[in-house]
């Protein structure tokens, strides 16, 4: 089976490391010159021109959120009708709007790190992750096993569900979290010794601060209507809970947090 990956970043970087040790036979490509030479030490099929992977029979597309649709309608011309193609946007619901000649469906690896480009990639990355899917109505079973079987590889697990489901879910956990984080360091950034005295919890609480720029601004355009409603849900909790006794809603939290995670650091959750 032969697969493509566009965009070779963390995202697209990571999937195309992984899968080049498999039985697959990969084809990357990206317009950074420099990622193309480093890719070719995993696989030999990189280039800077797309028509690399029309004769591929799965395609990922792991570009930023705003050009994935771009990517998807020159693919209409590109790849054959039974070709399977996944974006790998972190907002799903604008990609899923248009019905495409191809089989399409919407992908989101929950997995990465506050840095970004084909330099912070890595194999593991999506070692013990979930990765969404949310496939279009003309979807077989046997397509969306064909995917599974990939994704497996990459140490992931599927989950599959809706766009507006998912797109409602990633507002809570990753996008209005991104927002906290930057408000915690702009609300502390004005006090020299607290930034002096800052440490591990600090550290935690802003790494999402130093998350790709470009990606940030994606996802606040594409899932505005979903941040909004997360961060008035937030607020509503910031004030009940800075002002409450409640020691066994206090201890609750506690509990649920610490049986959320394994001890590498893997959502349990199922």
């Amino acid at each position: 089976m032969k697969i493509g990956i566009i965009s070779l970043g963390l995202i697209g970087g990571s999937l195309f490391k992984c899968l080049s040790r498999t039985e697959y036979e990969i084809y990357g490509v990206t317009r950074n010159k420099d990622s193309i030479e480093k890719a070719k030490h995993w696989a030999d099929n990189v280039s800077d021109d797309i028509n690399i992977i029309s004769s591929c029979d799965v395609v990922f597309i792991a570009s930023p959120i705003n050009k994935t649709t771009e990517i998807l309608d020159k693919l209409e011309n590109i790849v054959s009708p039974n070709t399977i193609v996944l974006d790998c946007a972190s907002v799903k619901e604008f990609v899923m709007q248009k019905q495409r000649p191809y089989k399409f469906i919407g992908s989101h690896p929950m997995a990465g790190t506050e840095f970004s480009g084909y330099d912070a990639s890595f194999k593991e990355l999506f070692e013990g992750a979930k990765w969404v899917l949310t496939p279009s109505k003309d979807i077989s079973q046997s397509d969306i096993e064909t995917v599974e079987k990939i994704i497996r590889k990459t140490g992931a697990t599927t989950i599959i569900t809706t766009a507006k489901e998912h797109d409602e879910a990633v507002s809570l956990i990753s996008h209005m979290p991104a927002i906290v984080s930057r408000a915690i360091f702009k609300t502390a950034q004005g006090n020299p010794l607290a930034l002096k005295l800052a440490s591990s919890g600090f550290r935690d609480m802003t790494r999402l601060s130093m998350s790709n720029i470009e990606m940030i601004r994606d996802m606040q355009t594409y899932n505005k209507e979903n941040i909004e409603k997360a961060v008035k849900e937030i607020i509503k909790n910031l004030n009940y809970l800075k002002d409450t006794q409640d020691i066994n809603l206090i201890k609750e939290i506690k509990q649920q947090r610490e049986l959320m995670y394994s001890s590498e650091g893997k959502n349990m959750t199922k």
